[in-house]
């Protein structure tokens, strides 16, 4: 892993610890929580690709590709240290954009549109096929906005709203398609959502850590 691959690592995971990624079970808007807590008939359908292809809920292939790309771009894996695509972050962002997330197709469909017209203006190919180095110009010309291909919506709010949806993803209970295998809990050192602490867990100041790590599912088959 590079340093500029670290460094990135270092911001995004700092950042969910900051945004209380291990002061609760959840990560995710009202929105989402409300989707578990009273679960619609499209909601429901949509459950069993949790743990399947990673995506076909909403995104097709191509677009597919480029999420998943992208998201790992924003935070890399690396041995002993997964990243977006251990966590299964498409499968999350896919099953958000087909129920409470569903009003942002659109502006999915049209960043992903705009994201391969500036890549194919700048580089002559898709994001999907340039080398890492070049991927990371893009998302950062996105960032500050140099990507002149958007229009609506502009690359800064697509840029942020996949970096959000990448903390999500990666950070969120399982229950809502990311955080696979509690990927990205046990990269912050966060149990879950234990039903009861020891005395002795109460009083340390070290990283929970006694097995099992608990999520939303467990509990609601309890």
């Amino acid at each position: 892993m590079s340093k500029h691959d670290e460094g990135r690592r270092a911001f995004l995971v700092g950042a969910a610890l900051g945004a209380g990624a291990v002061a609760r079970a959840t990560l995710v808007p009202d929105a989402l929580a409300q989707t578990y807590v009273q679960p619609t008939a499209a909601h429901a359908l949509a459950q069993p690709h949790a743990m399947g292809s990673g995506h076909g809920a909403f995104f097709n292939d191509d677009d597919a590709a480029t999420v998943a790309a992208f998201t790992e771009r924003l935070l890399p894996g690396a041995p002993g240290k997964p990243g977006a695509r251990d966590a299964g972050v498409l499968n999350y962002i896919d099953l958000a954009l087909s129920g409470a997330y569903a009003d942002l197709q659109d502006f999915y469909r049209r960043g992903l549109a705009a994201l391969e017209v500036h890549c194919r203006q700048t580089y002559n190919a898709p994001f999907v096929r340039l080398p890492a180095a070049q991927q990371d110009e893009v998302i950062t010309a996105l960032e500050q906005g140099q990507a002149t291909a958007f229009t609506w919506p502009s690359a800064q709010a697509f840029f942020n709203t996949v970096r959000t949806h990448t903390m999500e993803g990666m950070f969120a209970d399982p229950v809502y398609g990311g955080n696979k295998d509690f990927a990205g809990w046990r990269l912050v050192g966060f149990p879950g959502a234990q039903v009861a602490y020891t005395q002795a867990d109460l009083q340390s100041s070290q990283a929970f850590t006694r097995l099992p790590i608990i999520g939303l599912q467990a509990q609601a088959k309890g």
